[in-house]
């Protein structure tokens, strides 16, 4: 059983591990971006991702870790008492841009995305500029001749209506040497896995309580 939170139909049986899980989630300050249940054997892989607009550390992981498995041991009838493992995360790079916290969140960076109404769209490249209620601004890459003078980018404002789901682009060399790679999120795909028997207390690798 497995299925994305907000993007995919929901199982009764995950849809009963978002009600326990989602206001908890929130409670601490997090958005639950994503809930995956899959099988594993004779236990359950429970993937839990999260996020925020200040990101997500290594701490902040451990801290979100701690009040699920809690939550789950409050209500370990409902998991069958069979034992599954916990993996919070935070969204990695590759996750699409589909919400307005998405986009807000990701100011700044370079994305690709599908724009313009029905029947007409059209993939662009360009930098996050602004994110309001009304849409998003980008700063849209001209495309000129090969060996020609590069044009600065041209303003670009995208209503939400016309703004398909976009993916960061992964930059070198930005903003330090170029074998760095750019300034990226405070941690991307950083797991903290844990074996999790129903009443034990998750501790975070690494060090990290």
């Amino acid at each position: 059983m497995s299925t994305s939170h907000g993007t995919q139909r929901t199982d009764p049986a995950t849809a009963r591990l978002t009600g326990w899980i989602e206001p908890v989630v929130g409670a601490a300050g997090y958005d639950l971006e994503e809930l995956v249940v899959t099988p594993a054997g004779r236990r359950s892989v429970v993937r839990v991702v999260v996020d925020r607009d200040q990101g997500v550390t290594l701490d902040d992981i451990a801290e979100v870790s701690r009040a699920v498995s809690e939550v789950l041991d409050r209500n370990d009838d409902g998991m069958g008492r069979a034992p599954y493992v916990l993996e919070v995360t935070s969204p990695g790079v590759d996750r699409p841009l589909t919400e307005e916290r998405h986009w807000r969140r990701n100011t700044g960076r370079l994305v690709t995305v599908t724009v313009g109404p029905a029947g007409r769209t059209q993939e662009v490249t360009g930098r996050v500029t602004a994110v309001d209620g009304t849409g998003v601004t980008l700063a849209v890459e001209v495309q000129g001749k090969p060996g020609a003078k590069k044009r600065p980018p041209t303003p670009r404002e995208v209503p939400w209506a016309e703004l398909g789901a976009g993916r960061v682009q992964v930059e070198f060399g930005r903003g330090g040497s170029a074998d760095e790679p750019a300034d990226d999120t405070d941690l991307d795909e950083t797991d903290l896995d844990d074996d999790i028997e129903p009443g034990d207390v998750p501790q975070a690798r690494g060090g990290a309580q």
